[in-house]
């Protein structure tokens, strides 16, 4: 019995039934025909740290709030140049 030779995609997408959509790794392995064994060093080799991918999160949370402050204080501009036009034309 020969060694199964599995394509890099394969493998990832193993990887992702496990740490993505939360299938338990005995029915991953089961389900794919390959042993668990396999499928843990896959898990090593292809998976995201959970710091980095809680990094991400983090990056992505900051450019999201950066470009709202950025969007917040162009309105806050505007209404103080508003403000003032108006005040001007009361007096």
């Amino acid at each position: 019995m020969g060694k199964a030779n599995f394509t890099e995609d394969f493998k990832r997408d193993a990887v992702l039934q496990i740490t993505e959509r939360g299938y338990p790794v005995a029915e991953v392995a089961a389900r794919l025909g390959i042993s668990k064994y396999s499928l843990y060093e896959w898990k090593k080799r292809y998976a995201k740290p959970a710091v980095a991918a809680r990094d991400d999160d983090h990056a992505a949370e900051v450019r999201r709030l950066k470009r709202e402050l950025q969007r917040v204080t162009e309105e806050r501009d505007i209404l103080k140049k508003a403000a003032a036009y108006f005040a001007k034309d009361a007096r």
